[in-house]
């Protein structure tokens, strides 16, 4: 099955979309009123109260996450650590063109290997300089709104 029918197939209809962001709402406000290091999933019919499933909250919070995309109806990729990504995909991830992670590469901002040919950049690489440029954006619009409430624009 190519990837875009593999993208049309997961994409969620209102009502399942409805579902998760409920569900999200409940395991957050679950989360929220625990302290808990371990949170036991019992099954009500078990007569011992012995736990069926017995789960870190951390994995509770990926699944409120998870959840918020769906119901956001977004699309989904999990990566693992280490993994390294191809030029196309880093450009994927950092919302930019393929040429502009070429031209990070070449300038030194962003590192890279090489596989044969072809340059992989390491998902943690990635991530810090998309972090990066989150910050200076937002350093960026705080400066504007900054010189224009010195201009008394009225914002």
């Amino acid at each position: 099955m190519n990837t875009q029918q593999e993208m049309l197939d997961t994409v969620l209809s209102e009502k399942d979309a409805e579902l998760a962001k409920i569900a999200q709402r409940c395991l957050i406000k679950a989360l929220d009123h625990s302290r808990a290091q371990r949170i036991k999933i019992i099954d009500e019919r078990n007569i011992n109260d012995t736990p069926v499933l017995e789960v870190p909250p951390q994995a509770l919070r990926l699944f409120a996450n998870l959840l918020g995309a769906m119901s956001r109806r977004e699309v989904i990729s999990f990566v693992t650590r280490g993994h390294a990504l191809t030029t196309q995909e880093a450009a994927a991830y950092l919302n930019v063109s393929r040429p502009y992670v070429i031209k990070l590469i070449d300038e030194g901002k962003l590192s890279c290997h090489k596989v044969g040919r072809h340059r992989r950049i390491d998902f943690d690489v990635l991530s810090a300089h998309r972090k990066k440029m989150k910050q200076n954006s937002a350093a960026a619009q705080q400066e504007l709104t900054d010189q224009a409430q010195a201009l008394n624009m009225g914002y």
